[in-house]
């Protein structure tokens, strides 16, 4: 029998070596001696034995110390007098996935052949954390802005109380799988590539149940409606995501339920227009306030605000009215409002008004109305160069 190689050697690295030095040289091994990367090499499959087992046991802080102190003849106890078996020994499947990983592009593929999708099997009898679950819920625009708080009702799948989640009936147990040997997994083929796949039979849990809990039908949870107090902080908008830890799906075999993540949609407002943490409000004025000047009163969240206007504003003009927007939800300080002012033209007028009207539009100037006298010239300028064009052609 050959003498077997020092593994700080294999590996390439020194006794002093980090855990992060060595998972950092055995990628680079397992890439450069992985079969699929040297089909029909029998020395590169021989060296990535060896190197995967160098790794198995420097990983291990228990193994080193064993290998470190009495090498080789110090494992036997660990790995027994057959010594190290790639199939049944080797630990660390979740690494090489990643290895694997790094060379196919994913995790599945060559891994899946050799560990069946997932090394060792994890057997599902025992507690499992239940799946997580996603809520949509529509707030008002003053929800947002304010807060507040929901009642909401979900449809969850909770732990079965009469089998305590274990799916058999009270009195009776899971019987170990006789397919499987208890294992979850049969192996096919035989060498080096050996195919691992989940048990048909008992689907990879190893045990089988024989007299199923009439409450849940075998399943372990049952269907409810549970009601929950929702806190809607200030700041949110459409997107907004908020977790409720342990609110989830409930968990089997006492294990934790899932998250509970609500995600936020806001209604549009019949007066605001958000933007951000800033919001938008159109207020409309009569012409000759606009005209004159004076004093509006526009909405905001905290009530009613004076906004004074210049005498000749013009239709369309932004205010801004700082602090006056939504809260941050992160806590950075608070938003703006923005207040567009309308002019509008009077409707229904009445014989007396209408000569009023009259009359002041008969004492209008130009220089009145500056964007009209602009129109004009701009026009006439217009017409100039056109006929100057005509009577050339």
């Amino acid at each position: 029998m050959a003498k077997k190689r020092d593994y700080y050697e294999l590996l390439g690295v020194n006794r002093q070596a980090s855990a992060d030095e060595i998972k950092k040289a055995y990628r680079k091994m397992a890439m450069k001696y992985h079969p699929d990367r040297n089909q029909g090499d029998k020395e590169a499959e021989h060296m990535f034995k060896e190197v995967s087992e160098a790794y198995e046991v420097l990983s291990d802080t228990d193994k080193r110390h064993k290998y470190d102190q009495y090498g080789h003849e110090g494992l036997k106890s660990t790995f027994g007098p057959g010594g190290f078996d790639f199939s049944r020994d080797f630990t660390h499947a979740s690494d090489l996935q990643d290895i694997l990983g790094s060379i196919f592009g994913n995790s599945g593929g060559i891994f899946d052949e050799l560990f069946g999708g997932g090394g060792r099997r994890r057997s599902r009898s025992g507690p499992q954390r239940g799946p997580d679950m996603k809520f949509d819920i529509e707030i008002d625009l003053e929800e947002a802005i304010f807060g507040s708080q929901r009642e909401i009702t979900l449809p969850l799948s909770q732990e079965c109380d009469t089998c305590s989640g274990s799916g058999v009936k009270p009195g009776t147990s899971r019987e170990t799988c006789r397919h499987c040997s208890g294992h979850g997994q049969v192996i096919a083929g035989g060498g080096f590539f050996q195919v691992r796949q989940t048990c048909p039979v008992c689907g990879g849990d190893g045990t089988i149940i024989r007299t199923p809990c009439k409450q849940c039908d075998g399943t372990g949870r049952v269907r409810s409606r549970k009601k929950l107090t929702l806190r809607i902080p200030p700041g949110v908008e459409t997107g907004s995501r908020l977790r409720l830890p342990g609110k989830g799906e409930g968990g089997t075999r006492g294990g934790p339920s899932g998250d509970l993540y609500v995600i936020i949609h806001v209604r549009p407002h019949p007066l605001f227009q958000r933007h951000g943490d800033d919001l938008l409000i159109e207020v409309h004025v009569p012409f000759e306030l606009a005209a004159l000047g004076g004093d509006v009163q526009t909405p905001t969240p905290d009530g009613y605000a004076k906004l004074k206007l210049a005498p000749g504003t013009e239709n369309g003009k932004v205010f801004r009215l700082r602090g006056k927007g939504i809260k941050n939800i992160e806590g950075y300080g608070r938003g703006d409002l923005h207040v567009r002012v309308l002019a509008d033209v009077p409707q229904k007028l009445n014989s007396e008004q209408k000569k009023l009207l009259k009359a002041l539009h008969e004492l209008h100037s130009d220089t009145n109305y500056p964007a009209i006298t602009n129109l004009q010239e701009q026009a006439g300028k217009f017409y100039e160069r056109r006929d100057a064009l005509n009577k050339k052609s």
